[in-house]
């Protein structure tokens, strides 16, 4: 039994939760500021309007600000600037719940789907399902318990329920892009997607009841999850370039196999001109980000540029380098700049 964890994890490459999970704990930690920022707010507003009346006019203390508004009132009120967090620790255990459990789901039934191109492909003949380490029906009921319990992971969000709501059309999103790359070419894109809904659907899971009256609560973690869809679809198009000559030859769709090697490392680099340009505007929308965040987006332009040096149309052999190395690097630190640029 513990081999076929054993197994089971190594097929889902559970490591590799890296590049999702960083994005929505930094979504999270988005959210638990911004909490205690308007509970700060409150209390501030509430103490000033002892002095002058006028403030509660101003601004009402039974309502959260807009961002218009915030990024005035952080410079009104000193208690705004200070790091307070607001902890929901049940809905923090079910946002990470959800990650697993919706990962683990995503990559089993991938598995499953390909496990027949899988087989025919040299550079994926060794895995588990190709080489008979691993059952059709363990993997089945691996991915359909991983699915149920990403669905019963929402319950812990209740009495907010859009995060309920939600998991049944995005984990069908999520399986879909199993079966994208045989009718288009835009695959990159959907795999982007899925891990660009990751730190949205974070958010939803903390403040679904503020987004619900507040549609505008969200702008700040579309942006990030943007920028997580380019970055995944850049990254993807790039790794894609190994199977050019596999993918044309088995009728599947790639932009690499589409445009050639050349033009789709172009546009990769595009994708990761853009994840940088809408990283640079997140303190637009969310004034409660410190300086260190500028830093942080210099320091991932460096690597991003780094991994596009890696890779070129006439040598390829460096994919996996710039493909787990750098990008595991670039989601962490992201993470962690992030995190300290909440608390500076």
């Amino acid at each position: 039994m513990l081999t076929r964890i054993r197994h089971i994890l190594e097929m889902i490459r559970i490591s590799h939760t890296l590049f999702a999970l960083p994005f929505a704990l930094l979504a999270t930690l988005l959210a638990c500021r911004l909490l205690g920022a308007e509970s700060a707010l409150k209390q501030g507003v509430v103490q000033h309007a002892d002095e002058n009346h006028a403030a509660v006019t101003r601004v009402s203390v039974t309502r959260n600000p807009s961002w218009t508004e915030l990024r005035q009132l952080v410079h009104e009120f000193p208690d705004v600037r200070r790091p307070v967090f607001v902890w929901p620790w049940v809905r923090i255990v079910g946002i990470l719940l959800c990650m697993v459990a919706g990962r683990s789901a995503a990559m089993a039934f991938n598995r499953l789907a390909d496990r027949k191109i899988d087989a025919l492909n040299p550079r994926t003949a060794d895995r588990h399902l190709p080489t008979g380490i691993l059952s059709v029906g363990s993997v089945a009921a691996f991915a359909a318990l991983a699915s149920v319990g990403f669905v019963a992971s929402t319950l812990l969000f209740l009495p907010n329920r859009l995060p309920l709501y939600l998991s049944v059309p995005m984990l069908l999103f999520l399986l879909g892009y199993s079966y994208s790359k045989r009718f288009t070419m835009l695959a990159h894109f959907w795999l982007g997607g899925a891990l660009g809904l990751a730190p949205v659907l974070a958010w939803i899971g903390l403040r679904g009841e503020q987004v619900i009256t507040n549609p505008w609560d969200l702008v700040p973690v579309i942006i990030l999850g943007g920028a997580v869809k380019l970055w995944v679809a850049g990254f993807d198009i790039i790794y894609a370039c190994q199977d050019v000559e596999f993918d044309r030859e088995h009728g599947l769709h790639s932009i690499p196999a589409r445009w050639g090697v050349k033009p789709a490392l172009d546009l990769a680099a595009t994708c990761h001109l853009g994840m940088m340009v809408l990283l640079l505007a997140i303190p637009l929308v969310y004034p409660l980000i410190g300086w260190l965040w500028w830093f942080g987006v210099a320091a991932i332009a460096i690597l991003l540029v780094y991994e596009h040096r890696l890779v070129n149309p006439d040598d390829l052999a460096r994919v996996n380098t710039a493909f787990f190395n750098v990008n595991a690097v670039v989601s962490v630190g992201l993470l962690i700049v992030g995190a300290a640029s909440l608390w500076i």
